[in-house]
């Protein structure tokens, strides 16, 4: 028996180890993805302190159960001590010690916590509202709108006999028309809210996710490391109604030089027509409420 047991505990050594050696580049099956923006790698690095933590406190009682197990085994001998009914000092130990443990694990918490909500000195603020069932993004300071939609090739794909295999299709209800464009290595402030019924803005790569909720605005923000440009797919993550399933978020982060490009042509673009360059379409409800619980929030 000390022997099988001896080889369980050698056995769970040779596996914790393992798991240590595995980069952060891992199967996502294994582990969370350590993400492109600034939070989503604190997150990670916060998630991996508690995991280790845990991982530590487990084998000194796991150790201690086992190493009770068979030094005080029946067939050594080992009877009951009847008489003895608590120790003071033992269980001011293992009250004392978790309490330190758990303050310890709290501080860096605190700090992630603080961290996401701290939304100043953001250099780019996007109005993010959620629609049935498509986005719409406000460039607040550059006179910039539009809608983003389900892209056309995936929509016709998802309708009821339509005859085409989705497997044919890139992305596959995960491609929009006019994804949301940043710039990397910029602090980038989103003000989420919806229109009409409650949805929520998430990208997986960035750590983050938002509720959209009709009449206010939650705060987010996203700084993409500069060597993260690229496309980045998320979803509505709220269930919001018949076709929630088809509410893709794609995000294209560009260099700041070419998103400085892309700012001016779509100005220019908007200049040329005569009019902002909102894409907005017409709804029934008015915008103002919205517009003024964020002059509020500034």
């Amino acid at each position: 028996m000390l022997k099988h047991l001896a080889s369980i505990l050698r056995r769970g050594l040779i596996a914790t180890a393992f798991l240590w050696a595995i980069p952060a580049t891992a199967d996502k099956a294994l582990n969370m993805p350590v993400g492109v923006t600034e939070l989503s790698v604190k997150i990670y690095d916060l998630h991996m302190l508690i995991f280790w933590v845990c991982v530590a406190i487990a084998l000194v009682v796991f150790a201690a159960m086992i190493y009770s197990i068979v030094a005080f085994r029946k067939s050594r001998g080992a009877v009951a001590d009847t008489t003895l009914t608590h120790s003071t000092k033992v269980e001011i130990v293992w009250s004392i010690v978790p309490l330190i443990i758990l303050v310890l694990m709290a501080v860096p918490s605190a700090r992630t916590l603080i961290d996401i909500e701290d939304t100043r000195n953001t250099e780019l603020s996007i109005k993010v509202t959620g629609y049935q069932w498509k986005w719409h993004y406000d460039y607040m300071d550059q006179g910039i709108s539009y809608f983003s939609s389900l892209a056309q090739s995936s929509n016709a794909a998802r309708q009821l006999g339509s005859g085409i295999d989705p497997n044919t299709v890139p992305n596959y209800l995960l491609d929009v028309d006019n994804p949301l464009v940043i710039p990397a290595g910029t602090k980038v402030r989103l003000l989420v809210t919806a229109n009409d019924v409650i949805h929520a803005w998430w990208v997986p790569d960035f750590g983050m996710k938002k509720d959209a909720i009709p009449g206010f605005v939650n705060e987010m923000w996203i700084k993409v490391d500069p060597e993260k440009t690229g496309l980045y797919r998320g979803q509505c993550a709220e269930l919001c109604g018949r076709d929630h399933g088809f509410m893709p978020i794609v995000v294209d982060v560009k260099s700041k030089e070419d998103f400085a490009g892309w700012l001016a042509a779509k100005q220019e673009a908007a200049r040329q027509a005569g009019m902002p360059a909102t894409g907005k379409e017409p709804v029934a409800t008015s915008e103002a409420p919205v517009a003024a619980t964020i002059a509020r929030t500034n």
